[in-house]
């Protein structure tokens, strides 16, 4: 039997024990590698693109010679007013990519000695930076689609002459989401956050290039894709796979993964962020035949290429619970 990736060597090429030892000095080297690919770490100033800049060593700064503003090797990006140390924001991402099904923001605050808001915070910008590699992508060839439902659970009462029919509308929660997953065989997983999985009828259109061949399960809804896509249902209740391609199971796997994330890493996940999470896991998913060197050096370039966070500066300041 074949070795699994995880198992393999080629899976683990960056150590938290390398990262350490590299020291601060390397991790600022990696930042401005990574930020300023281009001109090879030499800096760029963001205000005006001027090469020509004098160095501020005291305090890990630039002065562009043109336009006279100050700036960093964070300036501008998704680590702006950042307070932890360079090495410890490599070692966070090497950590944060690590986790197979995520990690909770308390086991993530605790690995890094923080506060536990610091660790929630940079845990959802990551997962910011890593959700904009498929912001506009849409997906061709052979497509499969599916949704499935998280949250909004009611737990029944105690004693039975206290409990409510679940099943009516009256009585179930206003938190129930359904993550809606579109997933290119051999390509990118793109997620969405609805109310009704017949939602996904639209974003199908929307997402799909003409021509792609889409592949669902037996729910009705749908069924008005068939007339635009040359479309395979495959009806569940019989069989998951006919063995010839007709089958949904790489979507599935995304869930499988996504509800281990949910269930066994963060227990809980608030309907407001579970887009964050939905994220994460299709990520992982798309990335798992990737070094985790591979995925912390392509998690840290696209953070040092995103704009400052607007969902999470300041978050905590604004008293958001």
């Amino acid at each position: 039997m074949a070795q699994h990736f995880l198992l393999s060597a080629e899976s683990r090429t960056l150590s938290l024990k390398e990262i350490y030892k590299g020291g601060e000095e390397k991790a600022y080297d990696t930042f401005k590698r990574l930020r300023w690919a281009s001109t090879q770490g030499e800096p760029v100033c963001p205000k005006c693109g001027c090469l020509d800049h004098y160095d501020i060593p005291t305090r890990r700064k630039f002065k562009c010679a043109a336009c006279g503003a100050q700036f960093s090797v964070t300036s501008g990006t998704i680590f702006a007013s950042r307070k932890l140390a360079f090495v410890d924001l490599l070692a966070a991402i090497c950590l944060f990519v690590n986790g197979a099904k995520g990690m909770s923001a308390v086991q993530f605050s605790r690995d890094l000695d923080v506060q536990y808001k610091t660790a929630f915070v940079l845990a959802h910008k990551l997962r910011e930076a890593l959700s904009a590699e498929t912001k506009n992508e849409t997906l061709e060839g052979e497509v499969e689609i599916d949704g499935a439902y998280f949250g909004g659970v009611v737990r029944p009462e105690n004693r039975i002459e206290d409990r409510k029919d679940r099943r009516v509308k009256q009585n179930q929660s206003d938190r129930r989401r359904v993550v809606i997953a579109l997933r290119e065989r051999a390509g990118r997983t793109l997620t969405f956050i609805r109310h009704r999985e017949a939602e996904g009828v639209d974003i199908a259109r929307a997402r799909m290039l003409a021509g792609s061949k889409l592949f669902a399960d037996e729910a009705s809804h749908w069924d008005v894709l068939e007339g635009e896509f040359a479309s395979t249902r495959i009806n569940h209740s019989e069989s998951y796979s006919d063995g010839h391609g007709k089958h949904t199971n790489m979507v599935e796997s995304y869930f499988s993964r996504l509800r281990r994330m949910v269930a066994g890493q963060h227990h809980h996940v608030s309907h407001r962020y579970l887009y964050q999470y939905a994220n994460h896991a299709a990520w992982l998913e798309d990335h798992r035949r990737r070094s985790n060197g591979g995925n912390a050096f392509a998690l840290l370039g696209g953070a040092l290429n995103h704009s400052v966070s607007r969902v999470w500066a300041g978050y905590w300041q604004r008293g958001v619970s």
